[in-house]
Parts: structure tokens; sequence; C-alpha cells
């Protein structure tokens, strides 16, 4: 069974998210989804999410690409969950081309393409314009 992994915050869950997930799931057998939590978004990215862990956990859960959604607690630990859970290839999207190419020591590392059109932080702008009219 091939594993995949991909990481991230999924907050404001739209079909450019359904698409990275359905492209990576496509690369394998079974796609683990790392969640960041609420205190890694905030400490760590200075992100505040709209839809909490748990929400954004459940929406998840939900969609039949992914098979298996954890804690992201850190940075630091995608070499240790790509070993604790026996990964074949670790999926990104190319918005963070290079950053985790460290990784190849342990599995395959691929950069998606992002959906061009859409992104939680467009929405996120959109919405604030349309509370300024």
């Amino acid at each position: 069974m091939k594993k995949i992994i991909t990481y991230g915050t999924f907050d404001l869950l739209h079909y450019g998210h359904i698409n990275l997930l359905k492209r990576a799931k496509a690369l394998g057998d079974y796609l683990i989804v790392a969640l960041s939590t609420d205190a890694f978004n905030w400490d760590s990215k200075q992100k505040k999410c709209y839809f909490g862990y748990e929400e954004r956990k459940k929406l998840l859960e939900a969609i039949r690409y992914v098979d298996l959604v954890i804690p992201e607690t850190c940075w630091e630990q995608k070499a240790q969950d790509i070993q604790e859970f026996h990964i074949e290839t670790f999926v990104m999207g190319d918005d963070w081309e290079g950053r985790f190419d460290y990784l190849k020591e342990y599995c395959e590392v691929i950069y998606l393409p992002r959906t061009p059109e859409i992104s939680t932080t467009q929405i996120k702008n959109d919405l604030a314009l349309k509370d300024e009219k």
C-alpha cells in the first residue's frame, strides 16, 4: 500500500483544496492529511482560522479522498510523521516549492500546482471588500 501525506490548514474549505486532495490521493492508495492545529496556526503562522480544528477535521474526514486526519502541531514533525506512518510520497502545493526538499532523504517529495483562481486568502479578501461596501 502506497501512503501519501500532505499538510495544511484547510480553513474555508474550497474546490482548490479538493483538487489538491484528489490529485494527492491519485498518487497512491492511502492519503493522510496532517491538519494544522489552532495553536500551531496562531503561534507559528500567525493565522486565525474561521473554523476551529475539530470542525476543519470533520470536513476533511468527510472527503472521500482522505483516509486519515492527524494533527500538525509544529513544523518539525514532518520527518517523524513520514517515518512513523511509512510514507512513500510527501505532497504540497507548489506555493511551497523547495521548502520541503530536505524530506527527500525519507521519501519522494512532490509539489502539485495550485488551482490558480481560488485561495482561502482570496476568499477572505473578497469577503472583507464586501463588508466595506
